[in-house]
């Protein structure tokens, strides 16, 4: 071993011990620091049992405590029973109370039977040192309205009782707000109704009862945002006795406008579909975290502490596939260096880190991955933290004919062209004021974006506008909720109309687009024209905006991060997206340009690679690193003022 590694490795050591005594002292601060912890979805989708999730949660006492890793999460239908017929979009097979609210199915979750709910549970988790966390749905489970069930009073005690009589779940659920990727499971509820407010009041007592340290609350924001549900729950949770941390999910078409009207009312919320083991995903997350890093939403003000952008779990380890029946059966699929380039961006993005394989079977590569040091420290640590714009590349290409065999395979390559990309934005957003109408005849009219984004040669996008076709009995519902709104149809038929919300949720790596259905009687097919030029939708009152995108290798080029150490210490990472090895530079005159306050003209700076050992020195000009396709390299510069 030379000097210098023993240093280095005698470094990381010191580094680690350091990083455990701060993150212990800091433990109970509420997302004062992006959170950590295992959630079991990406290993065991919706089937998980209760001797599972122990063993996994003994796992994370043992081993990744010590790390900060602290928050173990069961994700959605624990109240599902497992027998033939269930999936994860089937109805009838939930375990509900006398209230609809939905508890363990104890046939998984035996220490839950009588009435105990997870309260067993959470304690055997605090025992081992731990945070306990539950994944739930928005509004009301539809076997709760199909039973018509009371809604309970936490306040008085009881039957919800208003206007001289007792609520009770169809007076509440919005059957017209089913979730768009489990319609058959949830839906809204009316929180204009006092009793729509008590059952989401009476959900989270139950769960604060229970001891429940960590809500994720799904299909409540990106394209199924409910801003009003949002609201409730979090002044809930500010009454409650025993703090909550509060998540939500997914995060499909979130912009930072979007954002910034949720971010103070919880601690961290996704800003991507659902992330999995496959290099388009992992590429995909560099220009929304680059988006939201710049509009200053890293550690924003958040309920009671801090509110963090999430990229979602971390697909690491042994997996199983999405809506899946079946537990733990494969091995991750991106490769060790996609696999760093992955846990680098997450940790200098400060994205929360949930990991998502397996632990019974954690290799050690993976552990020694998601517990390095620096990489931890960087993500709770470090400030200053956003896209290095002025890093630069050039090829050092090994074949033509390997470049060939890679665009062969790659699923996600498109030609370079322009194209109109429709999405979703916040109403308040001034890019989404483009809208307008223009007449065909009596009978249709087109709503079309009154922009072609700089190319005078490409017609407008145009959507044809049709009062949506009734029934007798979803006329008065329409006249009372939905008058002067419309379908809005992709062609001049009535075959297909828009979608605010995606039928399922989309992988990070699709465009946020709207998607067409056939059209029928639901609210994110309904849309209005406002007089500012915004076309919004009723389902989460997002309107529509239009962009144009440049369609090329969605995995290509090269990124580069940086962030300040609490020490002073420079982190530059580069990422070489592209399939080709990569010599990528950057000039140390340009780090002045993103870090304020520094003047490394009159700085002498010693820098070193994390992943390589490697130490290099005094920098000149500039750092330069070849690195391999699909790999990063990441520095560590400690500078020294010259006076």
């Amino acid at each position: 071993m030379t000097r210098f590694s023993f240093l280095f490795l005698t470094g990381l050591i010191i580094l680690q011990r350091e990083l455990s005594e701060v993150l212990s002292e800091r433990q109970e601060q509420q997302a004062d620091l992006p959170p950590r912890g295992w959630n079991s979805y990406d290993s065991f989708s919706w089937i998980i049992s209760e001797t599972e999730f122990l063993e996994n949660a003994e796992i994370v006492s043992k081993r990744l405590l010590p790390y900060g890793y602290k928050y173990i999460v069961v994700d959605y239908l624990w109240y599902r029973r497992k027998v033939k017929g269930a999936y994860t979009d089937s109805l009838g097979f939930d375990v509900i109370d006398k209230w609809g609210r939905v508890i363990p199915d104890p046939g998984r979750w035996p220490s839950s039977s009588d009435g105990r709910g997870f309260s067993e549970l959470a304690k055997k988790v605090h025992d081992m040192g731990l945070k306990f966390g539950i994944h739930v749905m928005r509004g009301i489970s539809t076997q709760a309205v199909n039973a018509n069930t009371l809604i309970l009073d936490t306040i008085k005690g009881g039957a919800y009782e208003e206007s001289g009589r007792q609520w009770r779940a169809k007076d509440i659920g919005l059957t017209e707000r089913a979730c768009a990727w489990m319609p058959h499971g949830f839906m809204s509820v009316n929180t204009k109704t006092g009793a729509g407010r008590a059952f989401l009041r009476s959900l989270y007592h139950q769960y604060a009862e229970w001891g429940v340290d960590f809500v994720k609350h799904d299909c409540i924001f990106g394209d199924d945002l409910d801003v009003n549900e949002i609201q409730i729950v979090s002044e809930v949770l500010k009454e409650l006795n025993h703090p909550i941390l509060y998540s939500l999910s997914p995060g499909t078409s979130v912009t930072p406008a979007m954002a910034k009207d949720v971010s103070g009312l919880v601690n961290m919320y996704r800003i991507t579909g659902d992330d999995w083991d496959n290099w388009g995903d992992v590429a995909a997350h560099f220009n929304v975290a680059r988006d939201f890093a710049a509009a200053n939403m890293v550690g924003a003000t958040g309920l009671q502490g801090k509110s963090w952008p999430d990229l979602d779990m971390l697909p690491l380890g042994l997996l199983t596939d999405p809506g899946s029946n079946e537990g733990p059966h494969r091995k991750c699929n991106l490769s060790p260096d996609e696999q760093r380039i992955q846990m680098t961006l997450w940790s200098m993005v400060k994205s929360p880190l949930m990991f998502g394989g397996d632990l019974r079977t954690l290799d050690e590569s993976t552990y020694d991955l998601i517990t390095n040091p620096v990489l931890l420290e960087i993500n709770s640590f470090s400030t200053n933290n956003k896209e290095f714009p002025y890093a630069t590349s050039r090829k050092n290409i090994k074949s033509d004919k390997c470049f060939q065999q890679w665009k062969s395979r790659n699923l996600k390559y498109e030609s370079a062209s322009d194209t109109h990309v429709l999405g979703l934005s916040s109403c308040k957003d001034q890019k989404a004021k483009g809208w307008a109408v223009e007449a065909i005849d009596e009978d249709i009219e087109k709503i079309c974006w009154k922009d072609n984004i700089g190319s005078k040669h490409k017609p407008p996008l145009c959507l044809y506008k049709k009062k949506p076709l009734l029934t007798l009995g979803e006329e008065v519902i329409y006249k009372k909720q939905y008058q002067g709104n419309f379908h809005l149809l992709t062609t001049d038929t009535m075959d297909f109309c828009l979608d605010a919300s995606p039928t399922q949720k989309l992988t990070s790596q699709e465009l946020q687009t709207s998607s067409s259905s056939r059209c029928r009687w639901n609210s994110n097919q309904m849309w209005e024209l406002n007089l500012n030029g915004t076309l919004m939708n009723s389902y989460s009152g997002q309107c529509a905006a239009v962009k144009m995108a440049k369609a090329n290798f969605i995995s290509g080029g090269i990124r580069s991060w940086i962030a300040t150490g609490r020490r002073g210490e420079i982190y530059l990472s580069f990422f070489n997206l592209s399939p080709d090895r990569m010599v990528i530079s950057a000039n140390m005159l340009d780090l002045d340009k993103v870090l304020p306050g520094r003047d490394l003209s009159k700085a002498s700076c010693r820098y070193s690679e994390l992943f390589s050992g490697k130490d290099y020195g005094v920098a000149k000009q500039a750092i330069s690193i070849e690195v391999e396709m699909h790999a990063s390299a990441l520095f560590i510069l400690n500078c020294i003022s010259l006076g």
